[in-house]
């Protein structure tokens, strides 16, 4: 598994947010630390150099992951169109 970010809150809009280590596709699943999904990664948002991830929770536990990291499988499927 390969690190994506690390959790950071949970939107009023019922979204994950985390902090990006990379660009990922959207659609990428992320993992906990024991291989459990956490979410799907939905879009990502914010300046091109620190950007964060909107994700949807695969799980109703997903408070637990705030402040941890979260895992990809495929080693984080960069973006390849430009970003908006």
């Amino acid at each position: 598994m390969l690190e994506a970010g690390t959790s950071l809150h949970l939107a009023g809009s019922g979204r994950l947010i985390l902090r990006a280590k990379e660009d990922l596709k959207p659609g990428t699943i992320l993992y906990d630390d024991k291989g459990r999904k956490v979410a799907k990664t939905i879009e990502i948002i914010g300046p091109v150099k620190s950007p964060y991830i909107s994700a949807t929770p695969l799980t109703d536990r997903v408070k637990r992951t705030f402040g941890h990291k979260v895992y990809t499988l495929n080693g984080g499927s960069k973006i390849v169109e430009a970003r908006k």
